[in-house]
């Protein structure tokens, strides 16, 4: 962040018009409140909805209120901009029923853009605003097009509910269940059991649970469907931190988006540090403020001049911009799965990872579940509490002798079989820390950061060819094919992209089970289901070269570079 003290002060004093109504093409009324400059004159207008209710707008910052995401409204009034929070459809003061981003609520926004534009305190001008549920509605402002949305900067914003939240990689997640009842909760009780909020009439918690493939239901509902009908600059924000919600939604979008565009990955670790910034005016001042007031003020700050992406690099700690992403200077090298163990780690099998290819006798590895080890998901526990990676499998890298810097998509190829018609694959990439010899001793496990997570259900095998790049595997997850046990498959797993320095003296880790464990993954955890009682085996030999593709960028000048194999650039494939 800028040393820059934040612009505290305010040239405008807050009006704020509650419980307003408009009225929508068939009659339904949705409820908003307005945030405007108590002064003559016409001002711009920033743009929230959710299904969030306005009315806690007023609740203090906190961890516990994670959905309370519409930033620091006040400084925005006082910077000249009227801020617009409408209740979608169905929650909150609105009437009619709410269907979570359906096309009755992406016709609403349209028409809610118009009428704030048409205010006579209005400009004319609207920009969208929010994160998270508020950045899914922004990409649908820009989808409908209404003519007076100028520009959206969608904060935390995934674009294919399907992949990049409920089934990972056709894998069920539970956040969206938690969401969905936590929504419901909220807008139905009140003190005192008071009857003035809403029951959600819906059952989303059952959508989600049912339609375990991607159908037309999920596709309603998916920006990432008809992300070439945006035509208004985007800024799209997302967080290295934020793998299992909406990492992948922006910079996906970033990838797809046709109109102008600017793309920023924070080194934000969790849902709570990505929560916290949005609501620091510092933040705002610095890279929304600027965005705003170039497309619905007409500055000239040059906001558009500069490189179009901005990417915090984990492990350098430091920022860096870019002229594209991914990298065009990222070469691709190959970690090989190997059978060595790396004697740095306890776990299941503690393997290697390595740049050498392995040799023909290296075999396989054998993973049987559920390990008799478990309490909570896949972690077990030790003498010294939690132990993430005692009762899974792992492949570790020597200590590097070199900082090896990855940025950008990552892909895991593993070779399988399973003695079961199903199974399913969640990976890990972490950095190990380097660890004292008498911690070592004392039975303590090394520290690590995780950097990256993919995830793939292997009856969700099939390939979109259209969609799959050689970094991006991209599958349709609709026509699910049992495995035929005991045959061996080639599965091609999308472990979401990162920017990550690993320094020299620690080492690179590779973790593979069928689980997780909210222990770990917090609420973005997978539920671990009755279908996964068996064996897997994963080969890596010189046969079936188990591999893990990353992204590797050469040091600065000044710093060794990581030696590369000649034959890992792009082309590879």
């Amino acid at each position: 962040m800028s040393a820059k003290p934040a612009r505290a002060t305010s040239a405008y004093r807050m009006k704020v018009e509650t419980d307003l109504y408009v009225t929508m093409r068939d009659g339904v009324r949705i409820g908003v409140r307005v945030y405007r400059p108590d002064a003559e004159g016409r001002f711009p207008t920033l743009f929230a909805a959710s299904p969030y209710q306005y009315d806690t707008d007023d609740l203090p910052h906190s961890p516990l209120f994670l959905w309370r995401e519409v930033g620091p409204v006040e400084w925005y009034v006082g910077q000249g901009y009227a801020y617009v929070h409408a209740d979608v459809r169905g929650t909150g003061k609105s009437e009619g029923s709410f269907g979570m981003l359906d096309r009755a609520e992406q016709q609403d926004l349209y028409e809610l853009v118009e009428w704030a534009a048409s205010r006579p305190w209005s400009t004319g001008k609207v920009g969208g605003i929010g994160q998270s549920y508020y950045a899914w509605t922004q990409w649908f402002m820009g989808i409908v097009n209404p003519p007076s949305l100028k520009c959206i900067a969608p904060y935390d914003g995934a674009i294919d509910p399907y992949r990049d939240i409920v089934y990972h990689g056709g894998v069920y997640g539970e956040f969206m269940t938690y969401w969905a009842n936590m929504v419901r909760a909220n807008n139905l009780h009140r003190a005192a059991n008071r009857p003035t909020g809403k029951l959600l009439d819906q059952d989303l918690a059952r959508e989600f649970i049912t339609r375990q493939c991607l159908d037309d239901w999920w596709r309603e509902r998916a920006p990432f469907e008809r992300l070439d009908e945006i035509k208004v600059p985007v800024y799209s924000i997302g967080h290295w931190g934020k793998m299992g919600l909406h990492l992948r939604g922006n910079i996906l979008a970033y990838e797809m988006l046709k109109g102008p565009k600017k793309l920023a990955v924070t080194g934000a670790r969790d849902a709570f540090e990505a929560h916290d910034l949005f609501d620091k005016i510092e933040y705002h001042e610095k890279e929304l403020l600027p965005f705003y007031d170039h497309y619905l003020k007409g500055a000239k700050n040059g906001f558009m001049d500069g490189p179009p992406v901005k990417l915090y690099v984990r492990g350098a700690d430091t920022w860096r911009d870019e002229a594209a992403w991914p990298l065009e200077r990222a070469k691709y090298v190959p970690y090989y799965l190997r059978r060595a163990k790396s004697g740095s780690v306890r776990s299941l099998n503690d393997g290697s990872l390595s740049t050498e290819a392995p040799s023909r006798a290296e075999g396989s590895t054998k993973f049987s579940y559920p390990d008799p080890g478990w309490k909570l998901g896949v972690v077990g526990f030790g003498p010294h509490g939690p132990d993430p990676v005692g009762r899974v499998l792992t492949f570790t890298t020597a200590p590097l002798a070199r900082d090896v810097e990855v940025t950008g998509p990552i892909v895991l190829e593993l070779y399988a079989a399973s003695d079961q018609i199903d199974t399913d694959f969640v990976v890990k990439l972490s950095d190990q820390h380097p660890q004292d010899p008498a911690a070592r001793k004392a039975g303590l496990q090394p520290a690590f950061t995780v950097v990256s997570k993919g995830w793939l259900r292997a009856s969700h095998r099939e390939k979109d060819e259209k969609l799959s790049t050689p970094e991006r595997p991209f599958y349709t997850h609709v026509n699910p094919q049992p495995l035929e046990p005991g045959k061996v498959y080639k599965f091609e797993i999308e472990v979401l992209p990162a920017s990550y320095l690993f320094k020299a003296g620690h080492r690179i880790r590779l973790e593979i089970a069928n689980g997780d464990s909210p222990i770990t993954d917090t609420i973005f955890s997978h539920l671990y289901l009755p279908y996964k009682v068996g064996t897997d085996t994963f080969h890596h030999n010189a046969a079936r070269p188990s591999r893990l593709l990353l992204p590797i960028v050469a040091a600065a000048r000044g710093r060794a570079a990581p030696k590369r194999r000649a034959k890992a650039k792009r082309s590879r494939r």
